[in-house]
């Protein structure tokens, strides 16, 4: 049997379980290459790790070197060009063609979307960002924490109150809590508008420790000079410190394929293929109606890696994607909760908040521990 080849453009959740699974399950059906430019994967939690000062950014990576799977070959290089079409792919060290594209490339930051962000804001989505938020945590001694999501939709719904109740922390511990005012403003109408009753969890953890959350602002721009945040309706909300939740967007190279329409790739819900003939697209990249977060793209790497198995060998097709998985949030002291949230397994989304508690934070750590066992092979 002639060896297909499943070219994986991306190694976050999605690429890396992708990877996996087809090591596991087609290994002698299947050579795989994964390619990515960085060298180096971190789980997107790891960030509050560096923010609060817990953990250094090297400490958290986990570089892609590590990887040794039966038949899956990883490249660092950057994708220029991507022909959907014939399943061509250009990077900047040589081309590939492919009898299997997955696109598995994330969502970028569109930090020039919001005019005066970069100038006079911070953020805490990126390692850089939340190593330089870390360091000018320190020198802020009072006044309003505006946390402004820019964009909508972006990865992990909670993050932005997760950072809110984590700086309320941060400051008690600092003694300056009572001299500084914490609000979020998002555009959406509650933090988390798949359930009002998560949202409303989210909403009382806020209040009991005098967060605000201001929905429906659609932000434009900062003045970095007035420290003033423009909104669409023309109003301004002063700040002494703001950190943005930046405008995600397809990476340029997809958006220049003609993979993407109306800002992210379209998906057959049920096994997240494309309209291109044995091309797929998984995880933040797709414009699946789900959650952009990790669990949710390893979950869909798993139909991906069936429904790429069902094919080859002509079996039944696999179980339609339900778009299910748990998000971690923390809610300070320690303490964890957890958001089961399935999209697309019912008639309509669902989602629950179970905790907050400390067994959580166990659990949220085992959760690594388990993935990076079994991606990189280390074990702890």
């Amino acid at each position: 049997m002639n060896e297909k080849h499943v070219l994986i453009l991306g190694a976050g959740f999605a690429g890396l379980e992708l990877a996996v699974r087809l090591s596991e399950t087609l290994a002698d059906e299947v050579s795989v290459t994964l390619i990515d430019q960085n060298g180096a994967f971190y789980f997107g939690y790891s960030k509050l790790d560096v923010l609060l000062g817990r953990k250094t950014a090297g400490e958290v990576l986990l570089p892609y070197a590590d990887i040794a799977k039966d038949g899956v070959d990883f490249r660092q290089e950057r994708v220029t060009s991507i022909d959907p079409e014939t399943r061509r792919v250009e990077t900047d060290r040589q081309s590939y063609e492919s009898d299997v594209l997955v696109v598995a490339l994330g969502a970028d930051y569109d930090f020039a979307a919001t005019p005066g962000f970069t100038e006079g804001g911070f953020e805490y989505y990126s390692l850089a960002g939340a190593e330089r938020l870390r360091d000018a945590l320190p020198e802020f001694q009072s006044g309003t924490i505006v946390i402004g999501i820019l964009g909508h939709p972006f990865k992990c719904p909670p993050a932005p109150f997760e950072g809110a109740l984590l700086l309320h922390d941060y400051l008690e511990r600092r003694g300056i809590r009572e001299a500084a005012e914490i609000r979020v403003l998002g555009p959406m109408a509650a933090p988390v508008p798949v359930t009002k009753e998560v949202s409303q969890s989210i909403l009382d953890a806020l209040a009991a420790r005098g967060i605000e959350y201001v929905p429906n602002q659609h932000i434009t721009a900062l003045d970095s000079e007035s420290k003033q945040v423009r909104l669409a309706e023309g109003a301004n909300v002063p700040y002494d410190l703001f950190v943005g939740i930046p405008v995600h967007r397809v990476p340029g190279v997809v958006e220049a394929s003609g993979l993407a329409v109306d800002g992210w790739i379209p998906v057959d819900r049920t096994n997240l293929a494309t309209r291109f003939a044995d091309v797929y697209a998984l995880g933040d990249v797709a414009g699946a109606p789900t959650a952009k977060a990790g669990v949710f793209a390893e979950s869909a790497a798993a139909v991906v890696a069936d429904d790429i198995a069902a094919r080859l060998r002509g079996g039944a097709s696999p179980r339609p994607w339900e778009g299910a998985g748990s998000c971690y949030i923390e809610f300070g002291g320690g303490a964890v909760g957890k958001v089961e949230a399935n999209f697309l397994g019912g008639p309509a989304p669902t989602a629950r908040l179970v905790g907050p508690s400390l067994e959580l934070a166990k659990e949220k750590e085992a959760f690594g521990a388990t993935r990076r066992e079994r991606w990189f092979g280390r074990a702890g």
